[in-house]
């Protein structure tokens, strides 16, 4: 039975384990906080890869692929967890508040039809039929019926049960500092002081968001993944509700079965700094507002701020590392980790229990980023 550690306790590291827990490998998941307590935490739940990522290339590709997995993906983790996650087929509305917009909207309107995704173009009066709390400047909407949407909270809660209902140990307050091999086998460090508690596993899951670069791989060069920080608002709604995620220029709102809305996120190159702030707090009302006005209507619950994993070139880090044998990834997915979650446990498992890899592998390895040669040699 192959012993693996998964460092990182998000929706990407605790979806990983239990893909690999499940097909029959031992497995314990280590981090500093609690589960779910990085960016996932922050996160609105959308699952929709056609606003995310319209553009061609390999993270639309990604994107579709792991949404078609998502719904054997819920069924199965709820199963397993004898629990159930709020999930639901509510497309999106992605709305044009202007000209400019709307042309915008055209265009993706205009490449997803070629693609064969179902669409809906209104404007005008049929904009309101569609989602009569938009804001009455509202010129264009295009509704994407395929778009989808899942409780983040839910969803860890439902993998960290289902992870230990197949073996998976998880440790909170177990900082990883360092990754070291020991002949076939590598060392997993806990805590910085002259005593560390050491692992040792056959195989070690990197899946520690924007801290996955600031752990000690030795001669292996750190992955080039930064912090975005995003902050969400969470609002108990008192209007009518909303049925559809709303996506405008500036925001999108987010409804949940328990009356409450999402509005989400801001994006802040602002280093390691987990702060909710006054300007984050009132760009998110005022763009909410300006989309749905009945927002002011709303009493205010809470704010949440996460630190995304943005890679160099938005791609996600999904592969083994080209210089350190045993030692994989699964980080730098952005704002798409969630969305993400299905395809990267299925990527790393077929690749480390049983050799297959992903036709992506090429834009996914974090041999991309230096000696691609090495990672060929290995291979």
């Amino acid at each position: 039975m192959s012993e693996i550690v998964v460092v990182g306790s998000g929706i990407i590291g605790l979806g990983v384990a239990y893909e690999l827990a499940r097909r029959g490998a031992r497995v314990t998941v280590l981090d500093a906080r609690a589960a779910g307590l990085g960016a996932s935490q922050a996160s609105a739940g959308v699952l929709a890869p056609f606003i995310e990522a319209p553009a061609p290339g390999a993270l639309r590709d990604l994107s579709v692929e792991s949404l078609g997995l998502y719904d054997d993906f819920v069924a199965r983790v709820t199963s397993d967890a004898r629990t159930e996650v709020e999930y639901r087929h509510t497309g999106t509305i992605d709305v044009a508040l202007d000209t400019d917009e709307a042309e915008r909207l055209k265009a993706t309107d205009t490449v997803l039809r070629t693609l064969g995704v179902r669409t809906e173009w209104r404007e005008d009066a049929d904009i309101f039929r569609l989602a009569p709390s938009i804001a009455p400047a509202a010129v264009a909407a295009l509704f994407i019926p395929e778009h989808k949407l899942v409780s983040a909270p839910g969803l860890v809660h439902a993998l960290v049960r289902a992870g230990e209902a197949h073996g998976v140990t998880v440790r909170s307050g177990t900082p990883v500092t360092k990754i070291t091999r020991q002949g076939d086998r590598l060392s997993v460090h806990i805590g910085a002081g002259a005593n560390p508690e050491v692992l040792t596993a056959d195989n070690v899951v990197i899946a520690a968001g924007c801290w996955s670069g600031q752990i000690d791989t030795g001669d292996a060069p750190a992955v080039p993944v930064r912090p975005v920080r995003g902050q969400l608002l969470h609002l108990a709604w008192n209007a009518a509700p909303l049925a559809h995620v709303l996506w405008g220029a500036r925001c999108y709102m987010v409804p949940w079965q328990d009356g409450t809305v999402l509005v989400g996120a801001t994006v802040e190159e602002v280093g390691f700094a987990e702060d909710v702030t006054v300007a984050g707090v009132h760009t998110l009302l005022s763009a909410a507002a300006e989309l749905v006005p009945d927002t002011m209507s709303a009493r205010f619950k809470e704010a949440r701020v996460g630190l995304r994993p943005a890679s160099s070139d938005t791609v996600p880090v999904i592969g083994p590392s080209p210089e350190m044998p045993g030692l994989f990834y699964a980080t730098g997915h952005y704002r798409n980790g969630i969305l993400l979650a299905p395809l990267t446990a299925v990527m790393l498992a077929d690749g480390i229990l049983e050799g297959r890899w992903h036709r992506l592998l090429d834009a996914t390895s974090p041999a991309r980023f230096h000696a691609r040669d090495v990672f060929r040699a290995q291979a």
